[in-house]
């Protein structure tokens, strides 16, 4: 791989360059993003702390929602679940939202032919 800004070869799993100390802007191939457990901005009914333990776990949200429901059913758990939930609002940090999608322009129709005089 080579630097974007000196120009030099570094190593393809490199995320700073060790010459001149400049962030890579693409992730390297081969490599998997690291996953940040974040609340949705989305998916959200009330905070979005479901949404984003469900995108973390990649599992449906819905069945996220349910084990919390069960566990705040529950007289033991009751506390906790309802504790955690709010602790969980106040210490995840919220989700940028998605960038706009940019569509493309419609098709212009091709002008009607004229009727030429003969």
């Amino acid at each position: 791989m080579i630097c974007a800004n000196c120009r030099r070869e570094i190593a393809e799993y490199s995320n700073f360059c060790y010459f001149c100390g400049t962030k890579q802007s693409h992730a390297p191939e081969g490599v998997p993003a690291a996953k940040r457990l974040m609340r949705s901005s989305t998916d959200c009914k009330i905070a979005g702390v479901c949404g984003g333990f469900a995108e973390y776990l990649d599992v449906d949200s819905t069945l996220i929602r349910l084990i919390w429901v069960l566990l705040v059913i529950f007289p033991v758990p009751l506390v906790p679940a309802v504790l955690g939930y709010f602790v969980a609002w106040l210490v995840m940090p919220r989700a940028p939202l998605p960038g706009p999608v940019v569509a493309a322009p419609a098709p212009q129709a091709a002008p009607p032919p004229t009727a030429h005089a003969v």
